[in-house]
């Protein structure tokens, strides 16, 4: 089976696109797994809008991502899988502790990070002062909620054993070409 990567960060952080120059670049070996909130949130799935719903939509997306995650590891088992997001990019929309959501998802940290081999963190560019908006509709988040969210996915996401940031730079192509070596030194561990 091939290893799994998380491409993660807040709002504005130029994951998708370097996500579609990635896929060129290892389009024998690597294969993308979509955003599960995207995916919901296009299809009409409401966002929420008190704590009861955020809880019920944040659920929602996790239980997706292992989905997905599992139906594209079935179809493409040499492949290594890139995530666009992972299963704990939920709590960073979570309205409580961390604590609160690993017992409503009936998992656990530990559980959730042995499921990465490794972690690639895009800083938003809100943190650089760059502007993030885009023409994505479902991006809703402003400047200051892009900081807040990539710090508490840092947070989070710091903890796993292989982490890789990327902090927001002045060159978009230096952050993808990071990016782009980070991917082929964990291709290269056996």
């Amino acid at each position: 089976m091939g290893k799994k990567i998380v491409l993660t960060g807040g709002p504005g952080g130029g994951k998708t696109t370097a996500l579609d120059l990635f896929r060129r670049e290892f389009v024998k070996n690597l294969t993308i797994v979509p955003e599960a909130a995207t995916i919901l949130f296009e299809h009409g799935f409401p966002r929420g809008s008190n704590a009861d719903e955020l809880k019920m939509t944040q659920q929602s997306i996790y239980l997706l991502q292992i989905q997905l995650e599992d139906i594209f590891a079935l179809r493409n088992p040499e492949h290594c899988l890139l995530c666009d997001r992972g299963t704990l990019d939920s709590f960073a929309y979570w309205p409580g502790e961390l604590d609160e959501f690993f017992q409503v998802a009936s998992t656990s940290f530990e559980k959730e990070v042995s499921r990465y081999d490794a972690v690639i963190f895009f800083e938003t560019g809100a943190a650089g002062g760059s502007d993030i908006r885009s023409n994505n509709p479902q991006r809703t988040e402003g400047q200051k909620q892009a900081i807040e969210l990539d710090k508490k996915l840092k947070s989070v996401w710091s903890q796993h054993p292989n982490f890789h940031f990327i902090s927001s730079q002045d060159s978009f192509i230096d952050k993808v070409m990071a990016g782009l070596e980070t991917i082929r030194e964990v291709l290269g561990k056996s």
